[in-house]
């Protein structure tokens, strides 16, 4: 069996094209040990071979929220991993194999990943994007549990908004126009937005809200 020769925790950011989603697998280079955040059923057999070529366990399927613009690929990533067990927050009324709150910490090898709630883009959203979404909560989520934390901290997005790949929290706090608005503004401004729903939402929420089963 190859072992790869990494010195550092594994590290993956990859693109779904139809929805513009970024999927993500993190691992222990010393255990072989992975979390997959986001990943989408389109492209689940590009997702299980990256594992399998770097001899990866993949221990978790990790939802951030229910999602609206893509089926999660939680589901049929089981046939490969029949082990793995898929994630979402508990207050999302989802199905899942294992619920998280705020503060929980899911362990993956070497590394812990502590949950940060951050409600307002969908029930059960910890991080988003679109959907049934209130933002009054929303800012007060992102002000309160993200920009609050240290300034150099790295973000990786969600999705390829205008081929951006990632952030730091004080680009975000200082640059992004909606995230230097007082409360008031930025809600007025999410709302006059008018933004559309996704093209997937009538597929994606009911088959996410069943962790994706019936789209392998």
């Amino acid at each position: 069996m190859r072992v790869p020769p990494f010195k550092s925790p594994i590290f993956r950011q990859l693109l779904e094209f139809k929805s513009n989603t970024y999927t993500y697998i993190l691992a222990c280079h010393k255990t072989g040990e992975a979390a997959i955040i986001d990943p989408v059923v389109d492209t689940v057999s590009r997702d299980v071979q990256i594992c399998r070529d770097l001899n990866l366990k993949l221990l978790y399927g990790i939802n951030t929220h229910v999602h609206a613009d893509h089926v999660t690929g939680t589901h049929k990533l089981k046939s490969a991993f029949p082990s793995m067990q898929s994630v979402l927050c508990s207050k999302s009324g989802g199905e899942a194999d294992k619920y998280v709150s705020e503060g929980d910490v899911i362990k993956v090898g070497g590394l812990k990943l502590e949950v940060r709630e951050t409600p307002g883009h969908i029930n059960g959203s910890r991080y988003g994007s679109f959907a049934i979404w209130k933002p009054s909560t929303l800012y007060d989520s992102i002000h309160n549990k993200i920009l609050l934390t240290s300034q150099t901290i790295i973000d990786y997005v969600g999705h390829n908004y205008d081929g951006i790949m990632q952030t730091t929290v004080w680009e975000e706090k200082t640059l992004n126009p909606r995230l230097t608005k007082s409360k008031e503004e930025f809600v007025l401004f999410m709302k006059d937005m008018k933004l559309q729903y996704p093209k997937q939402i009538d597929v994606a929420v009911p088959a996410n809200m069943k962790d994706g089963k019936g789209h392998e």
